[in-house]
Order: structure tokens, then C-alpha cells, then sequence
């Protein structure tokens, strides 16, 4: 079940950041007053996680997270974000309507919404 990360660091002069957790998910949402302006929404933590990203401003990008393990097993590389295939929106959406529903139900409903829009866009 997600749960809001209440004390998170706020640059000075940016847009207002929250972070939803649990097992399977982190949200990371910025806010431009009440105004959701963008999410990123990693899924899938720890066995082959992948992160939808939103922006108002820009749409959407669907990305595989690559955790950085050196393929050798000699050193660990900080992890990035590749360019992945489609997105199962309605099984994302359903699993992330079940998750959310001790968070703000405004945070919920603007992510379940543009999950389902997103859809199997690549």
C-alpha cells in the first residue's frame, strides 16, 4: 500500500515535490501550486523496474531501469533510464488503483487517468 515520504527535500525556487512508496511503486509528483505539472511512476521495483514519466508540458516517455549491474560482476554503475517497448496501461492502472488508496485520492486519480491515456503508446 503506498504511503506518502512527508519530510523530502525542497529546492528553493522549484516546483513542490512529493514522494509516494511501497513495495512495487515510487511516485515522485511536482507541483506548480494545486497543479500537478508532472510524475514519474517507477514500477516493478527490484525485478525489472521500469518508470513512466508525464510531464503537463511535454507528454509522456516509458523507460526500462537500468539498476547498473555490471554484466562482469566487477563494479556497479549508478543506474539510468533506457528507452523500453509498450506499456500494459490497464493492468498498471488496476494494480496502482489498488495501491493508492491510503494517498491523496487527487495525486491517485491524475496518475490512474494518464496511465490508462498513456495506454501501449512506445
Amino acid at each position: 500500500m503506498l504511503r506518502e515520504i512527508e519530510k523530502i527535500n525542497q529546492p528553493p525556487g522549484e516546483e513542490r515535490q512529493r514522494w509516494f512508496t511501497d513495495e512495487f511503486f515510487d511516485l515522485f509528483t511536482w507541483h506548480a501550486g494545486d497543479e500537478i505539472v508532472r510524475f514519474q511512476l517507477t514500477y516493478a521495483k527490484g525485478v525489472g523496474e521500469h518508470a513512466l514519466t508525464w510531464e503537463r508540458d511535454s507528454g509522456y516517455r516509458h523507460h526500462r531501469v537500468d539498476d547498473g549491474e555490471e554484466r562482469s560482476g566487477k563494479h556497479k554503475a549508478s543506474p539510468i533510464l533506457v528507452a523500453d517497448g509498450p506499456l500494459d496501461g490497464s493492468t498498471l492502472a488496476a494494480r496502482f488503483a489498488k495501491e493508492s488508496t491510503a494517498i491523496d485520492q487527487r495525486v491517485a486519480a491524475l496518475v490512474i487517468e494518464k496511465i490508462r491515456q498513456y495506454g501501449g503508446k512506445v
